[in-house]
Order: C-alpha cells, then structure tokens, then sequence
C-alpha cells in the first residue's frame, strides 16, 4: 500500500526541504520571497543554490536546467551538469547563484510572434522562485520565465506573473476600501484546470499514421459502439486503466501535483485526472508536468496517451475545465457569497468586477482558447459552447438585477433536498444549479 503523505513531494524542493537545508535567516528571506514578491539577492541565491545542489544530488541528479514555457504550448529545457574542472584533472559538483536566478538559452529558434529577427538570438530565463523547483530524470528542473535581450516575454509565464501582481495590486486596493489593514495583504486567483484524455493500446495507435502524426484520425468509420448509450461516464474503470491511474498517481504525488479524482470519460476510452487548485503559477506548471508524465506513464503500460482535443470524430473530445476563484493570502474567498449574498458588499463589488470583465475582455478570453485543437472541439453537446457567457444562477442574478433597477431584493430561505426517500440524510439545496 502507497504511503502518500510519505511519497508526496519527495522530488520537490519544497518548503518543508528549505526549512530543513537553509539557514533560517535564508529561509526567511525566501518566504518573504514567495508570500510577499519580495526580490531575492544575489547572497541569499548563492545559498539556495548550494542547498538545492546537494539535496539533487543527494537523488542522483547529475544536471541542472533552465525550465520554461514557450509559445510552443510544451515545456523546453537546455540541461548543464553540475561539474566544474580542479587543477589536478577532476571535477567537483558546483552551483552558483548567478546559474540559478539566470540562464541564457537561445532564443531566435522559439516562436516570438514576429517580436524577433532570426539572427537577434540572445534569450534569458529568470528564475521564478514562487513555483518550486523538481527533480524530473535525473535533472534539477528550474521553473523560469523566459524573454528576449529586449524584454519582450517570449513565453506563457511572464504575462501570467504580471496579471498576478496586477490582481493583487487592485484588489488589495479595493480591500482597503473596507478596512482591510494587514500590512502584508494580497490576493492571488486559484485555479485547478482538469485533464481528460484517451487511452488506446499501443499496437493499435501503431496502424493509424494519421494519429501518429498530428494526434488525431483524420478518416475512418465511426465505431460500432460510441457514446450513445451514455454507460462510460463514471462507469467501472477496468483493470488495465486502474493500473495505470494507480501508478500516474503515484509519479505525480512525487512531484508534488495536488492529484484527486480519477473516473472514464463520457466517450468510450475517454478518462479525465483533476487535481485539487492551486495558485495559478503552480498550476500551469503541474498541467504540463501532468501531460508529460500522463504519456510517459501510459508506454509503460503498453498503451498510448491522447492529449488532443479532439482526436475522434463522433464522439466527445477532450477539454481542460478550469476551476477558478479568487482569494487573500489569509485565505478570505472573495467569491463566496455567504448566507446573505444581498447584504454582502464586497462579495458584490468583485463580482461585478468579474462579470465587467468578461464583459469588456471577453475577445481576449476567447482567443487564449482559440488553439485549432480546441475550435475542432467546441460546441455541439460539448461543454463549454464556443460563446463566453456567464451564468450567475436564479438567486444571484435576482440579486442584480435588483441593483440595476433599484428594487428591493426578496431574501429566499433556503430549502432542504427533498429526494422522496426517508432513509437518505438532509441535506441544505444549494442556491443554483451549476453551470460549465
């Protein structure tokens, strides 16, 4: 039986290892570093670098990389041992400060969007110490954000770090507005985006060039049976895809990723993994972490990972739902209404801020979703439809369109489930149903 509490994170430098590695001056600084954005100098570096340089080798890591997220919608790594050279013909295991906070990978050969001229090659990634570093094959993983000699971000990181910082700017604001005090208030979102997947054997895939080549069947019959009889959805995991499940659990537990519920999919050898949310600077890095190991995982046991959107025609494809909120570092959600929604001012402020925001950005919402895998997928009886909407439910837009009438609003009480069965516990109905 698999000791999770003991196995999680085992491959991470998390903060229960920088607690037990670093001086506590050095850890402090760090905290203040992860909690607060404070910077990081170059003393305090040099000294994580080490510590971190033991404790990898310690694992049997021999290099060290840069890890980073271009605008390829994968991961890209440059990997540099940890040997140095000595006088007498040797090496010895060192790492620096400097190679730590700064790397400089070439950077002509990514995609910049036009930003870049192909002979204009110097990149650099810097080190975002807010998303642990982790030991994946025997390599030191850095997550970074990458950009080019100009400042142009030429990743998915460094746009994502600046709407943080810029949420909790603003929204702090706001909080101060009702008598927020804390010094070291701030706000970040939270997210746990879902993974559904097929899982085809591997001789099978082998026969179909098309999917070998760009992830889905590009022609074929539809299968004898498909989703019709909608009897895949939370239905008996066979033992084949239990063993694989059990062991991506068990890998991705080791690196740290929040990994929860597991269950097939609606369509036949459809599957999908959801992690419990995180901060949305962990949680992109956890999503491709998860999609590599998903297919690593999957050779093992003779079968084959399909990650596209839509690699079957007929029935449904596979989607990443987004869970996501908003709340403080004291962990207020901003987003709960609470028993009295109608009398919760500033619950009500930052939902309309949100629903202003869909609103006015809702182009740009669009178009972060707008991959050619993904408008091949969307619509039908797929959810979402390919048009950003926002459902508030009954009670909720009740509330509003009080308030832009200027109406009093009617409280409702809540009400119990009644389900017909005396035997089956009490439970209170939530104010709305949900909405995908």
């Amino acid at each position: 039986m698999t000791n999770v509490p003991e196995i999680f994170g085992e491959s991470v430098f998390n903060e229960q290892i920088m607690k037990a590695r670093l001086p506590k001056e050095t850890y402090k600084a760090m905290k203040k570093t992860i909690n607060e954005g404070l910077p990081l100098n170059i003393d305090i570096a040099n000294v994580v670098a080490n510590a971190m340089k033991d404790w990898a080798t310690e694992k049997g890591a021999t290099h060290f990389t840069h890890w980073f997220q271009p605008l390829t919608g994968i991961t890209a790594e440059k990997h540099d041992s940890f040997i140095s050279p000595t006088s007498d013909g040797g090496v010895i295991m060192e790492f620096s400060g400097k190679e730590l906070v700064q790397g400089e990978p070439d950077a002509s050969s990514f995609p910049s969007g036009g930003l870049r001229a192909t002979f204009e090659a110097r990149g650099y990634t810097a080190w975002d110490p807010t998303s642990y570093a982790f030991i994946k094959d025997d390599t030191l993983c850095i997550p970074t954000a990458f950009c080019s000699y100009s400042g142009e971000a030429l990743d998915k990181k460094t746009p994502l770090l600046r709407s943080m910082e810029v949420i909790s700017k603003q929204a702090v604001r706001i909080l101060r507005l009702f008598g927020n005090t804390d010094a070291h208030l701030t706000v970040k979102t939270t997210v746990g985006p879902e993974q559904e997947y097929f899982l085809i054997p591997v001789e099978l895939y082998n026969q179909r060039k098309d999917l070998i080549y760009t992830g889905r069947t590009l022609f074929g019959a539809k299968a004898p049976k498909g989703q019709e009889l909608e009897d895949h959805y939370f239905g008996s995991i066979k033992p084949r895809v239990s063993a694989y499940m059990k062991d991506l659990d068990k890998e991705l537990w080791k690196l740290g990723v929040l990994a929860k519920t597991k269950h097939n999919e609606v369509a036949p050898a459809q599957h999908e993994l959801a992690p419990i949310f995180t901060t949305p600077n962990l949680a992109p890095d956890h999503t491709q972490l998860m999609m590599e190991i998903m297919q690593k995982v999957a050779k093992k046991h003779g079968l084959v990972c399909l990650l596209h959107e839509k690699p079957f025609a007929g029935v449904n494809g596979s989607g990443k739902h987004n869970n996501w909120s908003i709340s403080t570092s004291t962990g207020v959600n901003l987003l709960e209404p609470g028993d009295t929604p109608s009398e919760n001012a500033q619950f009500l402020l930052f939902l309309a801020a949100v629903i202003r925001a869909v609103d006015v950005h809702q182009d740009l919402l669009r178009i972060s979703v707008a991959t050619a895998g993904n408008d091949h997928r969307l619509g039908a009886n797929e959810a979402p439809p390919a048009v950003v909407s926002m459902f508030l439910g009954d009670e909720l837009n009740e509330i509003i369109e009080s308030i832009v009438s200027g109406s009093e609003y009617a409280q409702h009480e809540k009400v119990q489930m009644e389900i017909g069965v005396d035997v089956l516990p009490k439970f209170p109905k939530d104010s709305t149903d949900r909405n995908r």
